[in-house]
């Protein structure tokens, strides 16, 4: 979803949040780096860890986060870095300590470039590193040797908790990195966060609802066995592979077939809409990194007792299923060409 290839670091301000007796230090500088490989890793630092966000919100009105809202406005219309930056981390050091979370480096980032969508944007991003790995340096001493020493800081580690601004026109698109246990304090405590009408959630929940009617709704109203499900779940996702607009019936044809099944699936597209508070859309433009997020949840794996795990990934023809006449058995047979 985020293209960083093009993406300028163009200033970066890095505040150390205690939560313990330890004081928190609040710089009040920034830095700007500008050679090329510096600028390769800070995009791998603060831009990569975003590549697998599936889901896009954008700021929500009446959260508490509407503090964090107003100092992103502000940055974007020119006010000095350091002095936003310092507001953002006390405000984040008020939300870690009233949920009990730890402290660690709170960076606040300045983005130029950033990719989405076909467009490029400015950003800005915040992001909290719990640790610090260790790294060997080394370098020549003058005399034909190496010297080295060991060092603590950051390279290959991921933020436990972030949250990129990118300030697309109308409303920002905003992605975020959290946990099941900080989600809550994060999005609403500090950011103030709500999902955005877009196609990116807009793909996330028609696949979230087929996966749920063809694994839990399917089997009630209609006798289909694991093998069946999963040749539907393949069909499903390969739709989504291999189209860039959904239509809805075209869909349900290509994927179901049957009329029954069909209805069935309009209805239970209906009250999976009213349960979940979304908004199912009839045609829409295909998000391919929805796609790529939601399809690792579509199992293709058929699990007999505990003996067997079969992966079926396409032709359901080449499966017969049955019952063992003198055992009673169950059983299933592959037919197939070549082994492998």
């Amino acid at each position: 979803m985020i293209n960083g290839n093009d993406a300028i670091v163009e200033e970066f301000v890095l505040h150390r949040l205690a939560t313990d007796d330890v004081p928190s230090i609040f710089n009040d500088y920034s830095a700007v780096l500008q050679g090329a490989e510096e600028q390769e890793f800070l995009r791998r630092l603060f831009l990569k860890p975003f590549g697998n966000a599936g889901e896009t919100f954008t700021f929500a009105d009446g959260e508490e986060g509407d503090v964090f809202h107003g100092l992103c406005a502000g940055i974007r219309a020119g006010r000095d870095l350091v002095e936003a930056s310092q507001s953002i981390a006390q405000r984040m050091l008020e939300v870690l300590r009233q949920h009990d979370i730890k402290g660690g480096d709170c960076f606040v980032v300045k983005f130029s470039g950033v990719g989405l969508n076909g467009a490029h944007h400015d950003a800005l991003g915040v992001l909290k590193f719990d640790g610090r790995e260790v790294f060997i340096e080394s370098k020549p001493d003058g005399e034909g040797r190496l010297t080295m020493r060991l060092g603590r800081g950051l390279g290959s580690l991921k933020p436990a908790l972030a949250v990129l601004v990118v300030f697309t026109p109308g409303a920002p698109t905003i992605l975020t990195i959290d946990n099941d246990r900080q989600a809550g304090a994060w999005r609403h405590g500090f950011v103030g966060l709500r999902r955005k009408e877009d196609h990116v959630n807009t793909t996330r929940d028609v696949m979230a609802m087929a996966r749920t009617f063809i694994t839990e709704q399917l089997p009630q109203v209609a006798e289909v066995d694991r093998a069946d499900q999963i040749d539907l779940l393949n069909r499903s996702v390969q739709y989504f592979k291999e189209n860039a607009e959904f239509d809805r019936d075209h869909f349900a044809q290509e994927v179901f077939g049957e009329k029954d099944v069909i209805d069935s699936f309009d209805r239970y597209g209906e009250q999976y809409s009213q349960e979940h508070g979304v908004q199912l859309q009839d045609r829409f433009d295909i998000s391919p990194h929805a796609v790529k997020s939601q399809a690792r949840v579509f199992k293709s794996v058929l699990k007999l007792d505990k003996n067997f795990h079969i992966y079926i990934h396409g032709d359901r023809s080449r499966i017969e299923h049955g019952v063992d006449d003198a055992t009673g058995r169950k059983y299933y047979k592959i037919y197939y060409d070549v082994e492998s």
